[in-house]
């Protein structure tokens, strides 16, 4: 399996290469030559299988560079007891009205982004010590992908991570959890601006090909194709739970649908992958909150990302993003994996500010599942609320998005599987005004708010930033 850019200027390169490359030389971002096919057949081998074993199983499919025994270390390392609470890694949980809730925040930072990062932190060492080279991970992080970035990289040799942060668009207790690491390879930056001002100072980095090459630039965004590949693993998980009671004529036939809390789409992207790979799978339903540009464009098939000005900042942070980098992929699929019209595209989108891609727009559902729709605070709080009158399950902003929009989408007899965000305990101020009262924070975690922190802030100058990273990158 060979990964090419979605703009055409790359020679192929293996999936270890991927896994350091970040963004593709001519700007784009790195995707399989041709999607790995999977069979009803070989899915139903993997039913017995615990989720680390099907983690090497699908991941195998993607990463064909590397050893089957190496490949089993790391994804045995990754999802362990000593990272996960949850004794099954991914707890599947029937939740209200043919909805249930995908349990992805068992891992260390509370939160999805776990899932993805801790087999990268174990996949991006590995490559560099095979290759004999450094890396330094410049990020950008509009909540969780930075404190699940720095847990699962912290003291990696060869490693150094820079973490971009919008000041004061981050709660309480994800800011502590990223500000309160003291690992020598750890650098927090709270950018003055919002989350798409640290994506493009990020980007405007990696498209500097000489500085990136000089420092050894990566990336871990969810751009990195190891996250994608990790992430579409619990996609066929939730589909085996999901059809464990049915008999074999009952599996043969089942279908479920994922909603999914969306800001830079490479969580339902990862969806879309396990699609294309032969997963039964329905719709595809995106979540918004109110910066919905990615709502608006599976409406009406236009792009239209927002300026840092029309950015709003809300109760679900994680999600304020208004440029949103996977899309890319999602469009290469689409105009056919066309890499010429591809980047015809985004020079359109560069120089106007929009895409118009409306006359596709009736393949987004027929041909590929893909629906969408906006939920806002009243709605997550409402949301929360009602989930936790019903169940006594306590929901956090983000997952409550994507069960708002998934009660309002849902069709007669369709399973829906909403994938969860993060715990409650990192957003209590929500949780507050929906139920009266926080989750209270595990045992482990209940001084990390008083522990002292330490960032660097800085203003959005792509300058300061690359002086910043040259003075203190591995070397």
């Amino acid at each position: 399996m060979k990964y090419i850019s979605t703009r055409g200027g790359m020679e192929p390169i293996s999936y270890s290469e991927a896994l350091l490359e970040g963004l593709a030389p001519d700007g784009g971002l790195a995707v399989p030559e041709a999607m790995p096919a999977v069979s009803l057949e070989q899915i139903e081998k993997w039913r017995a299988l615990s989720y680390p074993e099907l983690a090497v199983e699908v991941l195998s499919l993607f990463a064909t560079d590397i050893p089957g025994a190496d490949l089993e270390r790391m994804c045995n390392a990754a999802y362990s007891s000593a990272n996960f609470v949850a004794e099954e890694i991914v707890p599947v949980t029937a939740l209200v009205d043919n909805i249930s809730l995908v349990g992805l925040s068992e891992g260390p930072t509370l939160a999805f982004k776990d899932m993805a990062m801790q087999y990268l932190g174990q996949s991006m060492e590995y490559a560099l010590r095979k290759q004999g080279s450094v890396l330094n991970i410049v990020g950008a992080t509009s909540g969780d992908t930075g404190s699940a970035a720095e847990y699962a990289l912290r003291g990696k040799e060869g490693i150094s991570v820079f973490m971009l942060s919008p000041q004061g668009r981050m709660s309480d207790f994800q800011r502590a959890q990223m500000y309160s690491l003291t690992d020598d390879n750890i650098h927090n930056i709270a950018i003055d601006g919002v989350f798409d001002d640290c994506q493009n100072l990020l980007k405007a980095l990696s498209g500097d090909l000489e500085f990136k090459r000089e420092h050894h630039l990566g990336t871990v965004n969810s751009i990195n194709l190891g996250r994608i590949s990790a992430q579409v693993v619990y996609y066929f998980w939730a589909w085996l739970r999901s059809s464990d009671s049915l008999n074999a004529e009952g599996r043969a036939e089942h279908r479920i649908s994922f909603t999914v809390p969306s800001g830079n789409f490479g969580n339902i992207l990862s969806g879309h992958y396990a699609r294309l790979m032969g997963l039964p799978i329905d719709r595809l339903v995106l979540a918004a909150n109110e910066n919905n540009v990615l709502d608006e464009f599976f409406r009406t098939g236009i792009y239209r990302p927002r300026s840092a000005a029309n950015t709003y900042l809300t109760s679900s942070p994680s999600m304020d993003i208004s440029k949103a980098s996977n899309l890319e992929r999602f469009i290469f699929d689409l105009l056919g994996r066309d890499a010429d019209r591809l980047a015809e595209a985004w020079r359109t989108l560069d120089e106007s500010g929009e895409l118009d891609l409306s006359a596709e727009l009736p393949r987004f559902e027929a041909e590929f599942g893909l629906v969408s729709g906006t939920s806002t605070h009243a709605d997550r709080v409402n949301t929360i609320r009602e989930v936790h009158e019903r169940t006594g399950i306590v929901i956090d902003p983000h997952t409550a998005d994507g069960v708002k929009v998934a009660s309002s989408l849902i069709r007669d007899g369709e399973q829906m599987y909403v994938l969860e965000t993060a715990k409650p305990e990192k957003f209590p101020e929500i949780v507050v005004e929906a139920i009266g009262k926080a989750a209270e924070l595990p045992e482990h975690l209940a001084g990390l708010l008083e522990l002292e922190q330490f960032v660097t802030e800085m203003p959005n100058d792509a300058a300061e930033l690359r002086a910043f990273v040259a003075a203190r990158a591995v070397s």
